[in-house]
C-alpha cells in the first residue's frame, strides 16, 4: 500500500466512516513497518460535506466529471483568442452541466442516507465550476480527493479563488489579454443573464394569471356558498313549516277521530230505539 493507494480508499467511505478507516490504514501501515506512510495517512483531513459530494462524483460519474475538465479546456482556450461566439456557446453548455452533475450528487447523497440543502449543491456547482478554471483544482476533482469547497470569480486562473489558498499572479504581460477574455466572459454571462430574467418575467406572468384564476375561484365558490346557505335557510324554514302543519293534521286527526267514536255510538243508539218502536 502506498499514498495514492490509501487516499483513494479514504476519500471514498462515507464520511461518518472517515475518522475510523484512516485509524486502520495508519494502523496497517504501522503493521507492514512503515511510520513514514503511516504519518502521511494521518495528515490527510476529513473532507466538509460539500467536498464528499465532489469526491462521490469523481467516483460515480468520472466520464462525466472528464467531460467537465475538457470543457474547462475548451473554455481557456476560447479565453485566450478572444472567441466570444465560443465563450457563449461553451458558458451555456458549462451552466448545464454542472446544475446537472450538482443535482447527480444530491441524489447519491439521498441514495447513502443523507438529506443535502440547497446552500451544498451550490458548493458544488462552485467547485465544478473552479476545476474548470484551474487545472490543479480539477486534477483533485478528477482524483476524488477534494477536502472543501472551491470558488472562483470570473473564468480563468486570474479569477479564481480555492478555500484554504491564493488565486495565482495574473503576469503584466497578460493583463491587457485577460481583460479582454474576461470581457468576453462577461457579456457571455450578460446573455445568459437576460435570458433568466426573460425567463423569470414569463414565469412571474404565469403566476400572475394562477393567482387571478384563482381568486376568481374562490369569488365563485364563495358566492356559490352564499346561494346555498340562503337555500339552506328557505329549506329550514319550509321543514319548520311542515312541521307545524304535519302537528296541526295530526291534531285534526284526533278530533276526527273522536267526532267519528261518538257518531258511531249515537247511530247505535238510534238503532236500538227505532227496534224498541218496532
Amino acid at each position: 500500500m502506498d499514498l495514492d493507494e490509501a487516499a483513494d480508499e479514504l476519500y471514498g467511505v462515507d464520511l461518518a466512516d472517515f475518522v475510523e478507516m484512516r485509524k486502520s490504514l495508519v494502523a496497517q501501515a504501522r503493521g507492514d513497518g512503515d511510520k513514514a506512510l503511516a504519518a502521511e495517512i494521518a495528515k490527510l483531513r476529513k473532507p466538509t460535506l460539500v467536498g464528499w459530494l465532489v469526491n462521490i462524483l469523481a467516483r460515480e460519474l468520472p466520464d462525466e466529471i472528464g467531460g467537465v475538465l475538457q470543457l474547462g479546456d475548451a473554455l481557456r482556450d476560447a479565453q485566450r483568442h478572444l472567441s466570444g461566439a465560443d465563450m457563449r456557446r461553451l458558458n451555456t453548455q458549462r451552466q448545464q452541466l454542472v446544475r446537472a452533475l450538482a443535482r447527480r450528487s444530491g441524489e447519491f447523497a439521498n441514495d447513502r442516507g443523507r438529506d443535502v440543502g440547497d446552500g451544498a449543491l451550490r458548493e458544488v456547482g462552485e467547485t465544478l465550476h473552479a476545476a474548470m478554471a484551474d487545472p490543479e483544482v480539477g486534477e483533485q476533482v478528477r482524483l476524488g480527493r477534494i477536502i472543501t469547497a472551491a470558488t472562483y470569480s470570473g473564468f480563468g486562473p486570474a479569477g479564481l479563488a480555492v478555500v484554504g489558498g491564493k488565486a495565482p499572479e495574473r503576469a503584466p504581460a497578460q493583463k491587457k489579454r485577460d481583460s479582454g477574455a474576461l470581457a468576453a466572459a462577461a457579456q457571455a454571462e450578460l446573455a445568459e443573464a437576460e435570458a433568466a430574467v426573460a425567463a423569470a418575467e414569463a414565469e412571474s406572468e404565469a403566476a400572475d394569471s394562477a393567482v387571478e384564476e384563482a381568486v376568481s375561484t374562490v369569488e365563485d365558490v364563495e358566492s356559490r356558498i352564499e346561494e346555498l346557505r340562503e337555500e339552506l335557510e328557505r329549506a329550514e324554514q319550509e321543514r319548520q313549516f311542515a312541521r307545524s302543519a304535519e302537528k296541526a293534521a295530526g291534531e285534526a286527526k284526533k278530533r276526527a277521530d273522536r267526532d267519528l267514536e261518538r257518531a258511531h255510538a249515537w247511530a247505535e243508539k238510534v238503532r236500538k230505539i227505532l227496534d224498541d218502536l218496532a
